[in-house]
């Protein structure tokens, strides 16, 4: 498995975040979670406007094995989603990290980034 990129940050649940201004960042699922996850068949994106606290279920993604949900890494507002995944959710196995985000969300409480690794933590914990 390659390393994950150190531009972003990582929860344990596999969800990449990389922050863009203080208040808002794109999310999307790590390399670790499409591989695990098999071929990606569909995506349930959230809605723009809801808001979830961190750790809360915002987001499905269906593999051929399995269905999963996606956490909000922090406690955020979605402020838009990517369409592109509706018609082609195999984004997500194919570029994980660039074509294959979910979404970009206001930050709603910046201190819960303090619990995300870093790249090296994140990979330490996948066993890259």
């Amino acid at each position: 498995m390659s390393e994950s990129p150190d531009d972003r940050i990582y929860s344990e649940e596999h969800i990449w975040l990389m922050l863009e201004t203080d208040d808002v960042a794109t999310i999307g699922i790590t390399d670790y979670a499409q591989t695990e996850l098999g071929d990606i068949v569909y995506v349930e994106l959230p809605e723009i406007d809801n808001e979830y606290q961190s750790n809360a279920a915002c987001a499905v993604v269906e593999s051929v094995k399995v269905a999963s949900d996606i956490f909000a890494p922090v406690e955020c507002k979605i402020i838009e989603v990517n369409e592109e995944l509706v018609d082609s959710p195999e984004a997500l196995n194919e570029s994980p990290y660039e074509e294959g985000w979910l979404c970009r969300i206001e930050i709603l409480d910046k201190s819960s980034i303090d619990s995300l690794l870093n790249a090296s933590q994140y990979d330490s914990l996948v066993g890259a």
